[in-house]
């Protein structure tokens, strides 16, 4: 079971549609999506996209109610230190040092319909 009683599949499923309508609401305002699920031994980051000349790191939360808060209060301090940590990793393989950073995180929340709504959260780490 995963995220408050929700069966695995569900939750990945879930999880993965939030991430897609993540990446469309960023490319939508003019991001460019640059590497997604980038995956190593310290963790994963969803969404590296690019905004301008800023390359922002996007950490997305997916729920389907507000029942446990706001998907982007699941990123907690402990979460955006992995994150800056996630970051600094990707940066120095893809070796892109010279570009403002920022890291975001992404809010879905998906409706029984499938409808979405995203929050935005820029710089919070």
């Amino acid at each position: 079971m995963a995220d408050g009683g929700m069966p695995y599949r569900v939750a990945r499923s879930v999880g993965d549609y939030g991430e897609q309508v993540a990446c469309r609401y960023l490319e939508d305002r003019g991001y460019v999506v640059v590497d997604r699920n980038w995956r190593c031994d310290q963790g994963e980051l969803d969404i590296v996209a690019l905004h301008r000349d800023t390359l922002v790191f996007c950490e997305v939360k997916t729920r389907r109610s507000n029942r446990y808060g706001s998907p982007v209060e699941a990123v907690v301090p402990a979460k955006a230190a992995r994150l800056r940590r996630l970051a600094l990793q990707w940066l120095r393989e893809h070796d892109l040092h010279r570009r403002e950073v920022r890291i975001d995180v992404l809010g879905v929340l998906v409706q029984r319909s499938g409808a979405a709504e995203v929050e935005h959260l820029r710089g919070v780490a």
